[in-house]
C-alpha cells in the first residue's frame, strides 16, 4: 500500500490496500506460515513454507508488472520474519517483526503529528512536487492532522492487540490478528484519509495552482 494514492482523483478500499497482489503477499506470509505450523509444529520448516509462498507471488509480480521493488519488499519482510522465528525456535517470534515495525511506525506518526509535521503531509506534498508550501496553509494542514490522526488509531489498535497476544504466547490468535491490521487495515486507513482530503476540497496549499485545474477534491 502506497501513501501516495491519497494524491489520485479517485480511490477504491482494493486500491488504497496496493491490490490483490499486496493483499496476497500479506495475508500468504502470515497465513501461511501459521497453517504449517499448525500441521507440522516445525517452526523452520513453517518459516521456509511462508518464504516460499511470498517467492512465488514475487516472481509473478515481476514477470507480469515489472514491480522489482515491491517484490523485492515483500520478500524482505517474510524473510526477516521467517530469520526472527528460526534463531529462536519460538513460533511466535515470526510475528515478532511486525510487531516491532507497528510500534516503530506508531512511534514516527505519532511525533511527526506533535511536532507538526505529519508524515501524510510530506508524503503528498512531495508525490505532488509542491514541496513544504502545504505547511502554510492552516486548513490544509489541519486535515493532514487529522488524516494522522486515523493512522494513529490504527497504530495504537494493533499494538494493544498484539503485544498481549505476543507476551501470552497466543500464535494462533496472533497470526490471525497480524493478518488483519497489516495491509488491509493500512489501505483502510489510506481510503479514509483520502476521504478527509477530498471532504475539504482541493489539497492544494492557498496561493498555488494545480495542474490543468484539477485539485484533487474536483
Amino acid at each position: 500500500m502506497s501513501l501516495r494514492l491519497l494524491t489520485s482523483g479517485s480511490m477504491t478500499v482494493f486500491a488504497a490496500v496496493g491490490g490483490w497482489r499486496t493483499v496476497a503477499e500479506g495475508v500468504a506470509s502470515r497465513a501461511l506460515f501459521l497453517v504449517a505450523y499448525l500441521l507440522t509444529g516445525q517452526v523452520l520448516a513453517s518459516a521456509l513454507t511462508a518464504v516460499g509462498g511470498v517467492l512465488v507471488l514475487a516472481v509473478v509480480r515481476v514477470f507480469t508488472d515489472r514491480k522489482y521493488w515491491q517484490a523485492a519488499g515483500g520478500l524482505a519482510v517474510v524473510g526477516v520474519s521467517a530469520a526472527m522465528a528460526g534463531s529462536t525456535g519460538q513460533g511466535i517470534d515470526f510475528y515478532l517483526p511486525g510487531l516491532l515495525f507497528t510500534s516503530a511506525g506508531g512511534t514516527v506518526f505519532l511525533v511527526s503529528m506533535l511536532i507538526r509535521w505529519p508524515v501524510v503531509g510530506l508524503v503528498v506534498g512531495a508525490a505532488r512536487g509542491e514541496g513544504f508550501a502545504w505547511r502554510r496553509d492552516r486548513a490544509l494542514m489541519r486535515r493532514y492532522q487529522a488524516c494522522m490522526g486515523v493512522f494513529l488509531a490504527r497504530f495504537a489498535v494493533a499494538v494493544a492487540v498484539m503485544v498481549p497476544l505476543y507476551l501470552a504466547d497466543q500464535v494462533v490468535a496472533l497470526g490471525i490478528a497480524s493478518t488483519l491490521l497489516g495491509a488491509p487495515s493500512m489501505g483502510l486507513c489510506a481510503y479514509l484519509s483520502w476521504r478527509i482530503l477530498r471532504a475539504g476540497g482541493s489539497t492544494e496549499p492557498t496561493g498555488t495552482s494545480t495542474v490543468g485545474g484539477q485539485g484533487l477534491g474536483r
